[in-house]
């Protein structure tokens, strides 16, 4: 008896592509554990600093060179005069509508609050909650583009 001959095999060919509604979702997905590590980054008072490679052209040699970079993070979060912090959830650079009635931004009392938010959010994306709101955005960006 041969060692494959105890597993069970089958003929098996991995999909490739992902539907279009499941990368969205995992891409805002990406961003929104982005805004929540920095977000818990700086309640512990340190600092967020994602590397990224980034591929340049260095001009005296004429040769590709690859460095990496600090990826710059904006975000999402602001605090209002009266001391309430807002959240926003952006897909690229539009500002993804949550609600039916409109209603762009997230209310948190505090630090606490907005983490709580972004990790409510996450499961709210992956459920497809947003999908609607993320297929609208991602049409105005394609249109861009359309000569």
């Amino acid at each position: 008896m041969t060692a494959l001959s105890s597993l069970q095999l089958v003929n098996s060919k991995k999909s490739l592509k992902v539907s279009p509604i499941v990368h969205r979702r995992n891409k805002l997905v990406a961003k929104i554990h982005e805004q929540l590590e920095l977000c818990e980054a700086k309640m512990n008072g340190q600092l967020y600093a994602p590397k990224k490679l980034r591929t340049y052209i260095n001009k005296q040699t004429g040769e590709r060179m690859t460095v990496e970079a600090v990826k710059r993070i904006k975000e999402w979060h602001w605090t209002t005069p009266d001391g309430l912090i807002h959240l926003s959830v952006k897909y690229g650079s539009k500002v993804l509508p949550l609600s039916a009635d409109g209603s762009n931004a997230i209310v948190c009392a505090n630090k606490d609050a907005l983490v709580q938010a972004l990790k409510t959010l996450k499961v709210a994306v992956l459920d497809g909650e947003l999908d609607t709101a993320i297929a609208e955005a991602s049409s105005y960006t394609k249109s861009g583009f359309i000569k």
